[in-house]
């Protein structure tokens, strides 16, 4: 491999992988959204861990909400660890809904089963969390 083409590779191929996050375009990051549910299941992995939250919906059928969420170390920062999130427990959510009305969002704030709450990220009416 000719070295120039090995230097443009390492300098902007490599780098490309780092950029290849999603946009939280998705999702409507000026409206919250407040959830009660009983968790279904609770998946921490990288690059963002899941929440799958039954709710009932206006005619009391059960709705299956996909949340997603920080990677784990960021939850582990505020809080949260592999453990902490139970099948069955009842929560409080506040989400960023998905644009395309389909259930799901991106995690707000939780009040966790044994009542501690816990900012995620910032809501549409709430400042950055401090650093």
């Amino acid at each position: 491999m000719p070295a120039g083409l090995l230097t443009w590779f390492l300098c902007f191929g490599l780098s490309a992988a780092a950029f290849a996050h999603h946009s939280f375009a998705m999702f409507d990051m000026q409206q919250d959204l407040k959830l009660h549910g009983v968790v279904k299941s609770f998946s921490w992995e990288s690059p963002h861990s899941w929440l799958q939250v039954l709710v009932k919906n206006s005619s009391g059928t059960s709705v299956e909400w996909s949340i997603e969420m920080g990677a784990p170390g960021m939850l582990y920062k505020r809080g949260l660890n592999a453990t902490s999130v139970k099948p069955g427990d009842a929560l409080f959510v506040v989400v960023h809904p998905l644009r395309d009305g389909r259930a799901g969002g991106s995690l707000v704030s939780v009040v966790l089963a044994d009542g501690r709450k816990l900012q995620m990220g910032g809501g549409a009416g709430s400042p950055a969390p401090a650093k």
